[in-house]
């Protein structure tokens, strides 16, 4: 059990000599990247824990002051880098709303797709290298199978396979054709085999369920307080999920349910990804099966100045060519609403949310993300109190940290 406040006191007197401290990363296998933890154990339990960010710190905010709105997509890629493109999408819908940009029927669609497929792509990272980590590599090989099959959807796409840069301000770079669909439809046909694998391997497996059950409880009382979302927020039984709460892009028009536990520990976070999942399988089936035709970005006539030409009107027409100069050239390009705006959306890991303030030009005065993991990194210490040194992982593989999304 956690320890409570009165214990740590004790715990942490000068006299206590029998204390050691351990530094966990930032180059550790089982970090995933550059994460470092110092835990101060007595034997193998911890009794405390100070997580230490700032070694992939690239300045990501303070770029949105230099890029435009279209530039800076190629930024947001690299913070959330398991699903990139649900950045994308989470940038240019704060960009869209501070511009009062509708979009096309066919881009709402195509982004939910999008936006789904990175969802699971995400959730299968987590699930199979939480896997790994605990010593069951079969299920880490299945989940990573299924990713490179999204991964080829995604460059297909796009034409870059992992930091894709395809949404624009009122669309996105491609339109997609039949060929693509199909990858999709072939994907939705053969996901709930490997689905239904990695439930058999891991979800009644003894060692798997010994190793995560009752391990590392969030209270739904301390998930609130600590403003936590998305799954490690479900799992707790916070019922919140900005998809039906704030319905954005073509979420309100299709019919899923939102996932949630009420265990808060390890095992209840892994059982709600695996339900994401089979509810983000029921999303593309829908969004793809009813995918509106017509354009995928937002018209230049009559519509906003802000928004790219086609390609073929550049090339072909004097008024495409004029407005590419205009939006792409600098010192030039179109006039914003001198607003502050805060958009966010249903991110794999979470609340995926941007404030931008705006002084009237095509580049953010001031962009500041609202990004999941910084918060879920901040319960860490209040989860492993009181548990064992061999936990660590297990706790840390469940709160799926990215630190490209701590040093922003």
């Amino acid at each position: 059990m956690p320890l409570t406040l009165a214990d740590l006191e004790a715990t942490d007197a000068p006299d206590k000599e029998y204390l050691w401290t351990l530094n966990f990363g930032p180059q550790h296998p089982a970090t995933h990247t550059t994460l470092r933890l110092i835990l101060t154990l007595d034997g193998e339990k911890v009794i405390n824990a100070i997580p230490h960010i700032g070694y992939l710190h690239s300045g990501f905010e303070k770029l949105a002051e230099h890029l435009d709105f279209n530039q800076y997509v190629t930024i947001v890629d690299r913070m959330n880098y398991l699903s990139p493109l649900a950045n994308e999408i989470a940038w240019h819908h704060a960009v869209e709303k501070l511009m009062g940009i509708e979009l096309t029927p066919r881009c709402k669609y195509l982004r939910t797709l999008l936006s789904e497929l990175m969802r699971i792509q995400d959730h299968l990272l987590n699930v199979g290298t939480s896997a790994l980590d605990l010593g069951a590599f079969t299920a880490f090989l299945y989940c990573f199978t299924m990713r490179e099959r999204i991964y080829d959807i995604v460059e297909f796409a796009s034409g870059q396979r992992f930091h894709t840069s395809y949404t624009r301000v009122g669309g996105v770079l491609f339109d997609v054709n039949l060929e693509w669909v199909n990858k999709v439809r072939e994907f939705v046909r053969d996901f709930p085999k490997t689905h239904a694998e990695t439930h058999r391997l891991l979800t009644r497996n003894r060692i798997f369920i010994d190793r995560i059950k009752g391990v590392g409880v969030l209270t739904k009382e301390d998930a609130i307080n600590f403003s936590c979302a998305g799954p490690v927020a479900r799992a707790s039984g916070v019922v919140r999920d900005l998809r039906k709460d704030e319905p954005y892009l073509a979420y309100g028009d299709l019919d899923f349910k939102v996932c949630c536990s009420q265990g808060g520990d390890c095992y209840a976070r892994y059982l709600v990804r695996m339900q994401e999942m089979a509810e983000s399988l029921k999303i593309i089936e829908q969004t793809l099966e009813n995918l509106p035709a017509g354009p995928v970005n937002v018209e230049v006539d009559g519509g906003s100045r802000a928004v790219l030409p086609a390609k073929p009107a550049v090339y072909r027409s004097i008024e495409g060519l004029i407005q590419h100069f205009e939006v792409i050239m600098p010192n030039r390009g179109f006039e914003t609403p001198k607003e502050e705006i805060y958009a966010a959306v249903e991110a794999p890991n979470g609340e995926l949310g941007f404030y931008i303030a705006s002084n009237g030009t095509k580049t953010a005065y001031r962009a500041r993300t609202r990004p999941p993991s910084y918060i879920h990194f901040a319960v860490f210490p209040h989860l492993i109190r009181g548990h064992m040194l061999s936990d660590v992982v297990a706790i840390l593989g469940s709160l799926n940290i990215i630190a490209a999304e701590l040093d922003r």
